[in-house]
């Protein structure tokens, strides 16, 4: 792509074709603003309306050198005392219940990996309730278990929490919200600001499961498909990947957004350029076939049990064995590579081999997935 760009940019007549690539990269670069006057499903899906809504009204009014960084979680580092990260989520999917899992499950996973993407040793939760008027006690009953089962199978505890109820119609039969800590390792920090061009980018696994899971569980497409969601705890398979490779530059979890809008937000917060590779994106086929007739590209749909991890490129190969080595990052692969052109973009070299470049996600194909 930087190559393309180069040509372009020395071949032009006059104001030249470069001139205007220039523009629209420097546009590109630009945050978005907020336009509109009233909420929309676009707002929750970790695309660009998302990163408009947080910076024109959270940002703006919460700005702190620990929210600076706009990441999942934050690492704080209380008085004589270790490091800790503490992370907030809620989750309001839509169905409670899916192949794979439930909402119950998202609660404790969301925020667990979380923790893990900021390095942390998740430990503790809290869990607050809106439950609706109406809400059937055996369905409360079963979405409970299964936060416990997943908070016991994570290692963390539910310690605190709280319950609200509102009346029928003014909320869709329960929300969950839940709020994690744990502890960060004496030396350990990750941060799009230690990537260096040339470091490798590692998905724990195959993308898409989740969202696909989700939009086929909700009944409205005549399409069957045995997709099953990939929700899980990360912070396992997350602590062996850093033993091997202890310079693990920086983890995120693509959920809103999927991989490509995560890596358009590496590109930026790193002021580098990432390039991934078409042919070695992992997507089921019945995935990347329920995707094809939906119209909605693999990369932007979201997972709940996988993350990214840019790595040291002499360390690349132990982490990826670590990861192999763990049932949850058994098909971990390179799927790109961090470069210094073009900065702040994300390009996509195709298995025909031309480029595109991936943008962040624009709109909400996938409303209420977690």
């Amino acid at each position: 792509m930087s190559g393309t760009v180069q040509q372009y940019r020395e071949s032009g007549p006059g104001f030249a074709e470069g001139e205007v690539i220039d523009r629209i990269e420097a546009f590109r670069r630009r945050r978005p603003r907020l336009r509109e006057e009233r909420i929309t499903l676009a707002h929750g899906a970790g695309g660009k309306s998302s990163q408009a809504l947080v910076d024109a009204v959270f940002l703006e009014a919460f700005r702190n050198p620990a929210l600076a960084d706009l990441g999942d979680g934050a690492v704080l580092a209380p008085p004589g005392g270790q490091r800790i990260a503490v992370s907030t989520d809620s989750f309001v999917v839509s169905p409670r219940r899916f192949p794979g899992g439930s909402i119950g499950h998202l609660a404790v996973h969301g925020t667990v990996n979380d923790l893990a993407m900021a390095g942390a040793v998740p430990a503790w939760l809290t869990a607050a309730f809106v439950l609706a008027e109406g809400l059937e006690i055996a369905e409360l009953k079963e979405i409970v278990a299964d936060m416990a089962s997943a908070a016991a199978e994570a290692g963390v505890t539910i310690v605190a929490g709280d319950t609200k109820v509102v009346p029928q119609g003014a909320a869709d039969g329960v929300y969950i919200t839940t709020t994690g800590v744990g502890s960060v390792p004496d030396g350990r920090t990750l941060s799009a600001a230690a990537v260096r061009p040339g470091d490798r980018v590692v998905l724990s696994g195959f993308m898409g499961d989740h969202g696909m899971a989700i939009m086929l569980a909700r009944g409205d497409l005549a399409i069957e498909a045995d997709i099953r969601s990939d929700t899980a705890a990360v912070a396992g398979a997350v602590a062996d990947l850093l033993a091997a490779a202890p310079s693990t530059r920086w983890l995120r979890d693509p959920t809103r957004g999927g991989v490509g809008t995560v890596c358009n937000e590496l590109a930026v917060a790193s002021g580098l350029g990432v390039v991934l590779d078409e042919e070695a994106l992992p997507v089921r086929p019945v995935v990347a076939g329920a995707c094809e007739m939906l119209g909605i590209d693999p990369l932007y749909v979201a997972n709940e049990g996988k993350f990214l991890a840019v790595l040291a490129p002499d360390e690349v190969d132990a982490g990826l064995a670590a990861l192999r080595a763990h049932p949850l990052g058994a098909d971990a692969v390179v799927i790109g590579s961090v470069t210094a052109e073009p900065a702040d973009t994300v390009v996509l070299r195709t298995g025909f081999g031309g480029t595109r470049i991936v943008d962040t996600l624009v709109g909400d194909p996938l409303p209420r997935i977690c």
